[in-house]
């Protein structure tokens, strides 16, 4: 199987140095310093028990000497998603699985979801319909990252916690009772498609623990639900994880968002079975934490704030469920990341 690697960040370079290291055949599409690094002297992964490895990795800045890849592996930020989308052709065949894993709603949310809910495309996403047109929905299989790493200089990534994927076919599934992750349809049927298992497969041989979803959405709905409040919220106040919940007047802010979210999510078909404090709760054993929100705010990158909130609140127009709070906080993120010239 031949992957290709599309953004050698944090997430892209954790992911490419795994599967290159489990001897996958793997090319990845990079730039500047990242791209003459790895050229130079590999890709160095610093693993969550301080031990360090580099691998050589093929590398380049042009989508046609790279070709066509069995396997295409989305982990730019979806701020620069459009940018690079519209470069990729040389790599996608009409076989070609895009596998994405980015933060947020994505381009192909609504196509494989059943039942289909009455909503349009999203302009906070998809404004002119260009990355449905260039990274074709019925090639993609959704990816839940449930991990943390960091990469503090370029072509090193350090992996600070956590390896589980949640991975699934837009179209796999059947509505289910909101719990993330179910594992197989209603009926009893496994949720399994041959190229899903062919991604579980080398993702696990790369050491990744890899679960299967009925219903990819559902996955990256619950985690959107938490981090669309905890990421802009961090990237205000420059606090981490601790800090934020430890504040009990912003963690009641936090709440509203959540019940509200999960008001739009429940019209959609996507219902969440837990409360705004057992998320919490979840989100407390994270510790002092610093969301990737707050860390490409340090970084002077562009924050997605059009991925992670923007489009709940779309959505929520598109249904008729009114945000009252989740529009605050977008307008006061928004407002903080135009002061800085990242958004």
């Amino acid at each position: 199987m031949r992957i290709g690697i599309v953004g050698l960040g944090a997430v892209g370079g954790f992911f490419a140095a795994r599967l290159a290291r489990s001897g996958a055949q793997v090319c990845a599409l990079a730039r500047g310093a990242v791209l003459q690094t790895v050229s130079n002297g590999g890709l160095t992964l610093i693993d969550s028990n301080g031990q360090s490895f580099t691998t050589p990795l093929a590398v380049g800045d042009d989508p046609q000497a790279l070709g066509v890849q069995d396997l295409l592996v989305l982990t730019v930020k979806t701020t620069g998603l459009s940018d690079v989308a519209r470069r990729l052709g040389p790599m996608i065949g009409p076989k070609t699985v895009i596998f994405s894993a980015m933060n947020g709603i994505p381009w192909w949310f609504f196509e494989g979801l059943d039942p289909k809910p009455p909503i349009a495309p999203l302009k906070s996403i998809d404004p002119d319909l260009s990355l449905a047109q260039q990274l074709p929905p019925a090639q993609v299989i959704g990816c839940v990252t449930h991990l943390a790493c960091s990469s503090p200089e370029p072509g090193v990534v350090k992996q600070m916690m956590g390896e589980r994927l949640i991975i699934g076919e837009p179209n796999a599934g059947e509505p289910n009772s909101g719990k993330p992750n179910s594992g197989e349809h209603s009926s009893g049927r496994p949720a399994t498609s041959p190229r899903c298992a062919a991604v579980q497969e080398v993702f696990s041989r790369a050491g990744f623990q890899v679960e299967v979803s009925q219903r990819i959405q559902q996955d990256i709905w619950f985690k959107l639900w938490g981090n669309m409040t905890v990421n802009p919220v961090s990237a205000i106040t420059g606090a981490t994880g601790d800090r934020i919940l430890d504040d009990r007047a912003v963690r009641d802010f936090m709440t509203r968002c959540m019940l509200e979210g999960a008001a739009i999510g429940e019209r959609i078909g996507l219902p969440i079975a837990m409360t705004p404090q057992e998320r919490h709760d979840v989100t407390r054993k994270l510790g002092a934490f610093r969301t990737s929100m707050l860390q490409d705010m340090a970084g002077g990158r562009p924050l997605e704030l059009d991925a992670l909130v923007a489009s709940v609140l779309e959505i929520g127009a598109q249904v008729g469920v009114a945000a009252p709070n989740l529009d605050a906080l977008m307008g006061l993120a928004r407002l903080t990341a135009r002061t800085r010239g990242l958004y």
